[in-house]
């Protein structure tokens, strides 16, 4: 193994890492501020993955894709929102799952319905198909340099927008008492839709710039809900700045794990059972983390109104 191997599979751990981060900054606001489950998140970010491959397909300019696919799952997120989120909050947790559930399902089969079942594909925009030298002389991918790069943009905006912003002052209002401020005459209906599609523009753009290197198709929202909800949980419900570190956390245990487990388990088995066991070893990696996160501070990492 060597020192640039390493270091190109970290980069892809703190990628993958900012990725689950533009999920799960979306999640976590939803669920700070209104206390709602949402299980149709994924879908969202499945709309804007979607949105954007059609629209560059159809432009011909990936960027005017990326700006299709925030619209898009921003507003299918305050139309959600507002036919059928708006329903549930008085309801218990159970029925809400069971709604957002519901969700998934309409939002999969519709999408099929409309695009089929054949993955759709998104080219990387000439400007970022370049690659950058690493120490030790291998090259790295300047597209996935990129997603890191809006991930932190995109972290830095929130902290300011939740900090020195009108808004932001609502969200947080809203986290701690939400009838006072309504009492205050602050339209918490309307503050919930925009939170709500404001979650859903995050999830969209996650989705939108992942669909650059893998395929765009249905039920591709699915998996990363999973691993969103597992960042949330350790990061601490609520919290933009736990969501950031339990994301990065999450990307860089698993990629890595993944990486060197297998590498590891050859120093005791053959290389075909070091690849199956280290790999099954690899994939629990991440449940294992949020179990001794969990152990240590059971509301995770940085709680909102810790």
């Amino acid at each position: 193994m060597t020192i640039a191997l390493f270091l190109e599979q970290l980069l892809n751990g703190l990628q993958f890492g900012v990725m689950l981060f533009l999920m799960a900054a979306g999640l976590t606001l939803i669920f700070g501020v209104m206390g709602l489950i949402n299980l149709a998140h994924g879908s969202l970010y499945m709309v804007g993955a979607f949105a954007c491959a059609v629209v560059a397909a159809w432009s011909g300019s990936f960027w005017i894709g990326l700006v299709a696919s925030l619209a898009a799952a921003a507003a299918a997120g305050a139309i959600v929102e507002l036919v059928v989120i708006r329903r549930l909050y008085t309801r218990d947790h159970l029925d809400q799952v069971l709604a957002t559930f519901a969700l998934i399902l309409i939002f999969s089969e519709g999408t099929r319905w409309v695009f089929g079942s054949i993955p759709l594909y998104l080219d990387i925009p000439t400007l970022l198909q370049g690659t950058v030298p690493l120490p030790g002389g291998s090259r790295y991918q300047l597209y996935r340099l990129a997603i890191i790069g809006v991930g932190i943009a995109v972290a830095i905006g929130l902290y300011l927008l939740i900090t020195q912003t009108r808004l932001g002052m609502r969200i947080r209002a809203g986290e701690s008492d939400r009838e006072m401020i309504g009492a205050l005459g602050v339209d918490v209906a309307t503050l919930y839709t925009v939170v709500f599609a404001l979650g859903a523009a995050l999830a969209g753009l996650a989705g939108a710039m992942v669909g650059a290197i893998q395929s765009v198709q249905v039920g591709m929202g699915e998996p990363v809900l999973i691993l969103a909800f597992v960042v949330i949980v350790i990061g601490g419900i609520g919290s933009i700045r736990g969501a950031l570190i339990g994301a990065v956390l999450v990307g860089v245990t698993d990629t890595m794990g993944r990486f060197l487990l297998p590498q590891a388990m050859q120093l005791f088995l053959p290389p075909s059972q070091a690849g199956l066991i280290g790999g099954a070893i690899a994939s629990m990696l991440i449940y294992l983390l949020m179990a001794v996160v969990l152990a240590l501070k059971p509301r995770g990492l940085f709680p909102a109104q810790a």
